[in-house]
C-alpha cells in the first residue's frame, strides 16, 4: 500500500472508506429487513435500503467531482458491527432478534454520522462545495435515520423488557 502524501489523497481514502461502508450498510439492512419481526420495523429497514443506494450514487459522484474513479477503502469499524451483529443473531431467539438488529443500527448510524460528519469538514476545507452538498445530503438522511431507530429502540427496548417480567 502506498503512503497517503497530501490532503487530497486522505479524502479520497476516507471518502473510499465510505464508500464501502455503505456497500457493507446495504448487506446490513437487506439482512436487517429479513430478520427484524417487526412489520413496520422491517418497512424502516426497507426505507433505508432505498436511500442508501441513493447515498452510494452521491458518493460515486462526489469521486467523479473530484476527477477520481470511485475506489473502495477498508472500513474496519463497520465490518466490526457487522460481524457482530452476525453472531449475536445466531444466539438469540426470535422474539429478541429486533432488539438485536436495532442495537446494530445504532451503532451504524452513529458511525456513518461521524464518517460524513469528517469528510464535510474536509471537502469544505478543500473548497470543494459540489462534494460538501453530496456528503451533506447523506449526512441529514442518516440523521433523520438515527432518529428513527431511536425511536423504536425505546419502543422495543420496553417490549423485551415485558419478555421478562422486568419493570
Amino acid at each position: 500500500m502506498a503512503n497517503i502524501t497530501d490532503p487530497k489523497q486522505l479524502f479520497l481514502h476516507n471518502l473510499g472508506a465510505a464508500l464501502t461502508m455503505e456497500q457493507t450498510v446495504l448487506e446490513m439492512l437487506k439482512t436487517n429487513e429479513q430478520k427484524a419481526q417487526d412489520d413496520e420495523l422491517k418497512q424502516q429497514f426497507s426505507h433505508h435500503r432505498q436511500e442508501t443506494e441513493g447515498q452510494l450514487r452521491n458518493l460515486e459522484q462526489a469521486f467523479s467531482a473530484l476527477g477520481s474513479s470511485p475506489q473502495t477503502k477498508p472500513c474496519p469499524a463497520i465490518e466490526g458491527i457487522q460481524k457482530e451483529g452476525q453472531q449475536m443473531l445466531k444466539l438469540v431467539p426470535d422474539e429478541l432478534l429486533d432488539a438485536v438488529v436495532l442495537k446494530g443500527a445504532a451503532e451504524t448510524e452513529h458511525h456513518e454520522i461521524a464518517a460524513y460528519e469528517g469528510l464535510i469538514a474536509s471537502a469544505e476545507a478543500m473548497g470543494e462545495q459540489d462534494v460538501v452538498a453530496l456528503l451533506q445530503e447523506n449526512l441529514e438522511q442518516e440523521t433523520h435515520t438515527r432518529d428513527e431507530v431511536r425511536k423504536h429502540v425505546e419502543r422495543v427496548a420496553q417490549q423485551t423488557a415485558q419478555l421478562s417480567g422486568a419493570r
